[in-house]
């Protein structure tokens, strides 16, 4: 560790503070920030940048857990859920990322176009969650509870899937399709809910990657001496402060990022 101290590159130090404090003002952005910053911005290989990101969302996930567990704000049958959808999906989607070559150019198209995806799937939720969640209620209300748990395994299952492949899809697409699944489950349980769930799902794909060798250390730690301390100050600034602009702002940067992802 005192090895790696050492090599920080402030450069990766600056792009965790940002991502830190968009993730601490806005719960979302951390995968869908941080991933293309490292294809688009420092040029690293798109396995290795979705890998470093899942252990660096683990480690970051794994403190608000802490918190929310404290404040007892999760559920842990819906924790369960989606677990029992993720944990094979992640497991089957590394075995998939192994077969292929992690360096092959097969495996780069994939990465590359399901994180597109991904984020287009991120940046609409972030525009258009509230009216969509107003349509929601409007026109299906609540569901049967059997029909409940097994669209939230579906849930836990396509977020494997797309979390592995693009460490995107943990943050705006959980929350969403949790606030749709469970609407009188207070907003607190469902955030804590959709954070305790995401450690062991990033912590699973990222030792996965791990395994196959796409993960840079260095890169991981500067990030988190970065973020970690931003993370801290834009979620005590973010209970004064509005997230609107920041989403918005968000949301647009996602969308030119897809376009870019696209016509790689």
């Amino acid at each position: 560790m005192e090895y790696l101290l050492h090599h920080v590159n402030p450069l990766f130090v600056l792009a965790g503070v940002l991502v830190g404090a968009v993730v601490g003002f806005t719960g979302v952005g951390g995968g869908s920030m941080m991933t293309p910053i490292l294809i688009l911005v420092f040029g690293v290989e798109p396995a290795t940048a979705v890998g470093t990101d899942l252990l660096y969302a683990a480690i970051t996930n794994a403190s608000g857990s802490m918190v929310h567990g404290f404040n007892r704000t999760i559920d842990w049958r819906v924790v369960g859920r989606l677990a029992l959808g993720s944990v094979p999906m992640t497991a089957l989607s590394i075995g998939l990322l192994y077969w292929l070559g992690v360096d092959s150019k097969i495996t780069h198209s994939i990465v590359t176009k399901v994180l597109g995806l991904a984020l287009l799937v991120t940046a609409f939720l972030l525009f258009l969650r509230k009216p969509l969640l107003k349509w929601y209620v409007a026109h299906v209300g609540d569901l049967d509870p059997v029909l409940v748990r097994r669209l939230t395994i579906l849930t836990g299952a396509a977020l494997g899937v797309l979390v592995t492949i693009s460490s995107v899809g943990a943050g705006a697409i959980g929350v969403t399709a949790l606030v749709l699944l469970y609407p009188r489950m207070e907003a607190q349980r469902i955030v804590g809910s959709d954070i305790a769930h995401a450690v062991p799902l990033t912590l699973l794909a990222g030792l996965g990657h791990s395994a196959l060798g796409s993960i840079d250390m260095h890169i991981l730690v500067s990030m988190l001496c970065g973020s970690l301390p931003a993370i801290i100050v834009a979620s005590v600034a973010a209970a004064r402060t509005s997230d609107t602009v920041v989403r918005v702002a968000l949301g647009v940067v996602l969308l030119l990022v897809v376009l870019r992802f696209w016509f790689l």
